[in-house]
């Protein structure tokens, strides 16, 4: 079974909220919500790739310095296994904005399990929440 690496990251703003984004229409698990990232590109770190990621998607730059490993998620779907580091982060430059269409929400960690996230995401919640 093939193993995809996404890098994923809790991006936690001064009110302690999450951000969440909503996948759009015509990908994968539309409508679901899901922390935001993306996939590692051959030869990129997984930090690298959440600052690439972070840039295309949101419009905002951060640091390796401001990437907090936190947890990870290993989920076996029909045709591939995810494994995907999550990390935190509080500092960025920019302001949050959809680049990419994705409907986007800042969500209290208490509140991450009323809204439905793939299957891989699902475990992350109580890690999260304990930690904030």
């Amino acid at each position: 079974m093939k193993i995809i690496l996404v890098s994923a990251v809790a991006l936690i703003d001064t009110d302690g909220r999450v951000l969440l984004g909503q996948r759009p229409e015509g990908k994968s698990m539309a409508g679901l919500w899901e922390f935001p990232g993306g996939k590692v590109e051959q030869g990129e770190t997984p930090e690298a790739a959440l600052i690439r990621e972070l840039h295309e998607e949101l419009g905002i730059e951060t640091w390796s310095s401001c990437l907090a490993p936190l947890t990870f998620a290993s989920h076996a779907y029909d045709d591939f296994h995810l494994l995907m580091p999550l990390f935190a982060c509080r500092k960025w430059g920019g302001i949050v904005q959809s680049k990419e269409g994705q409907a986007l929400k800042w969500v209290r960690a208490k509140d991450l399990r009323d809204y439905p996230m793939p299957p891989a995401d699902i475990p992350l919640i109580p890690i999260l929440r304990d930690w904030l």
